[in-house]
C-alpha cells in the first residue's frame, strides 16, 4: 500500500536526520553556523514531513492509521508554525531554562511521532 511507502520514508527522513546529520551539523561546523543550518532546516523538515503525513492519511483506508497520521500532521503543524518560534526566541533572549524546556519538548514529540510511524508499519 503507497500510505504504508510514505510512512517508512518518513521513517527514514526522521532516523537520517538523528543519527546521521544533526550530529555531524554540531560536531562539524562552528555553533553560529549549526544554529543557522538548524534554524533553516527545521520549519522544512516539519512543513515535509507534516504534507508528507497527510497525504498518507488520505491514501490510507484503515481508520485507526488515518487518526494516527492525521494527529502526526497536527503535531507536524504545531512544530512549525508555534514550537519553532517559541524555541527560536528563548535562544535569541538566551533564556536558556526556557530553551531547554521547550527544545526537549520537540524531541519529544518528535519521537513520539517515529514511534507512532514505526507502529503504524509494523501493526
Amino acid at each position: 500500500m503507497i500510505a504504508n511507502d510514505i510512512i517508512a520514508g518518513m521513517v527514514g527522513i526522521m532516523l537520517f536526520f538523528t543519527v546521521v546529520v544533526a550530529p555531524t551539523v554540531f560536531k562539524v561546523l562552528p555553533m553560529e553556523w549549526s544554529g543557522k543550518y538548524v534554524r533553516n532546516f527545521f520549519p522544512k523538515y516539519y512543513a515535509s514531513l507534516g504534507l508528507l503525513s497527510l497525504a498518507a492519511a488520505f491514501l490510507d483506508s484503515d481508520l485507526h492509521s488515518r487518526t494516527v497520521l492525521l494527529v502526526c500532521a497536527a503535531l507536524f503543524a504545531f512544530l512549525l508554525f508555534y514550537l519553532t518560534r517559541q524555541i527560536n526566541a528563548a535562544k535569541d533572549k538566551q533564556q536558556n531554562k526556557r530553551f531547554h524546556w521547550l527544545h526537549g519538548l520537540s524531541v519529544l514529540l518528535n519521537l513520539g511521532q517515529l514511534a507512532a510511524f514505526v507502529y503504524l508499519l509494523v501493526a
